[in-house]
C-alpha cells in the first residue's frame, strides 16, 4: 500500500448498493465490483476484466480495494493448516488474524480493534494498550486475505470474532463486517457459521439480542464469582456477574438461541473442583454450552496451563453435572496464534 494509496478510500467495506451509490454507477456494476473483491478476492482494479476500461481506470485513480495489507505470514509446524497473518493498516498500525484448519473445517479468527482496552490479565492483546477501533474494511480485509491463499471449493469457513479487541466496543463496524461477510454476492457465509465473542459488554449483549439473525454469541467468562472474575477480566467491575447473567438469560429468552461460555483453564486459578461447581451453579437455567480452553502461555503474565489430566477432570466435572462442554485442542501455539496470544506488533518485518 503506497503513501498515495493511503489517502484513497477503500471499497472492501461497502456493500454492492453502497458501491453503486458512491461511484454513481448502475447497481449491476456495483455488484460486479463487490463480487471481484469479496467472491474472487482480486485486489487490483485493473484485473477486474469484465468492467469497462474507463471504470477500471477511474477506480484505480480514486479508490483502493482494501484498507489492510498483509506483511508477515507465519505457519504452524505443529498444527497443520494453522496460519497467522500480520496486516498493516493505512495509518501504519497493525493487527493479527488467524486461519485454523482441522480436516475439512476452516475457521477464521478476526480482530475488531488495534489492541484492547479490556486488558484481561492472562491475554497478550492488551499488553501494548488500545489504539483505536477498526473500520468495516479493515475487519473484512482480514478474512479476504486469509481466504485468498486457500482453496475452499464450494465450502465457506467459520468466522469467530475472537481476535484482538472487544467486538462490542466497536459494535457498528463489527456488525457491518458481519453483514458484508454474509452478503450473497460475496462470500455468502451462513449466519450460524459466525460467532461474535464478548468479554461481557452487557450493553452490547442487549443490542445483539435485538438483531434479527442467527449469528452466534459467545461470552468469555473464565470465573464464576465476582472477586476472581474482576481479577481476570477487569470489565467485570463495570458489569458484575449479576448484570452479565441477567443479560445472558434475556438473550436466551428473547432469541431462543444457544450461546457459548468461554473458559480459559488457568493452572491453580480456575481449574479446581470448586470452580467447576461454581460454574455449574452460575449458568444453571441458561441455554448454553461451555468451551474449555487450556491456557496458552504468554511471556511475562505468570499464568500456566494445567496438565492434560486437570483439564480432563474439569471437563468431566461439568459433564457429570449435565453441562454440555468441549475441551479445545491447542492450535498455533508455536507461532503465538492460539487463543489469547494475539498482540499488536510494533515492528513490521518484511520478506
Amino acid at each position: 500500500m503506497t503513501t498515495n494509496d493511503s489517502r484513497k478510500s477503500a471499497l472492501s467495506g461497502s456493500d454492492p448498493q453502497e458501491i453503486s451509490d458512491r461511484l454513481g454507477i448502475k447497481p449491476f456494476q456495483g455488484r460486479q465490483i463487490f463480487r471481484w473483491i469479496h467472491k474472487k478476492r482480486v485486489f487490483d482494479f485493473t484485473q477486474m476484466t469484465d468492467l469497462a476500461l474507463d471504470l477500471r481506470t477511474r477506480l484505480a485513480a480514486e479508490f483502493r480495494v482494501c484498507d489492510a495489507e498483509p506483511t508477515v505470514t507465519q505457519r504452524s509446524s505443529r498444527s497443520r493448516g494453522t496460519r497467522k497473518v500480520l496486516l498493516r493498516l493505512a495509518d501504519g498500525e497493525t493487527v493479527e488474524s488467524v486461519l485454523i484448519r482441522e480436516k475439512d473445517r476452516a475457521t477464521l479468527c478476526l480482530s475488531t480493534q488495534v489492541g484492547c482496552a479490556v486488558k484481561c490479565s492472562f491475554c497478550a492483546t492488551g499488553l501494548h494498550g488500545y489504539k483505536r477501533n477498526l473500520n468495516p474494511s479493515e475487519i473484512v480485509d482480514q478474512a479476504l486475505y486469509l481466504m485468498s491463499e486457500e482453496d475452499f471449493g464450494d465450502r465457506t469457513p467459520n468466522i469467530v470474532f475472537m481476535g484482538m479487541g472487544e467486538p462490542f466496543r466497536n459494535y457498528d463496524a463489527t456488525l457491518k463486517a458481519v453483514r458484508l461477510l454474509m452478503e450473497a454476492e460475496g462470500i455468502g457465509i451462513g449466519a450460524r457459521k459466525i460467532t461474535v465473542s464478548t468479554a461481557g459488554e452487557v450493553d452490547g449483549i442487549k443490542r445483539f439480542t435485538r438483531e434479527n439473525w442467527q449469528v452466534r454469541l459467545s461470552v468469555s467468562l473464565h470465573a464464576a464469582n465476582d472477586e476472581l472474575r474482576s481479577e481476570l477480566v477487569p470489565l467485570n467491575r463495570k458489569y458484575p456477574l449479576k448484570d452479565l447473567m441477567a443479560a445472558v438469560h434475556a438473550y436466551g429468552a428473547e432469541t431462543g438461541r444457544q450461546l457459548t461460555f468461554e473458559w480459559a483453564l488457568l493452572n491453580g486459578v480456575n481449574d479446581r473442583e470448586q470452580d467447576a461447581r461454581e460454574l455449574v451453579r452460575l449458568i444453571r437455567g441458561t441455554k448454553a454450552s461451555v468451551n474449555l480452553i487450556p491456557y496458552n502461555p504468554v511471556s511475562g503474565l505468570g499464568y500456566q496451563s494445567p496438565s492434560r489430566e486437570r483439564c480432563i477432570a474439569f471437563r468431566d466435572a461439568l459433564i457429570d453435572r449435565s453441562v454440555a462442554c468441549t475441551l479445545r485442542k491447542e492450535r498455533g501455539q508455536d507461532i503465538d496464534a492460539a487463543c489469547g496470544q494475539l498482540r499488536r506488533r510494533t515492528e513490521i518485518v518484511s520478506g
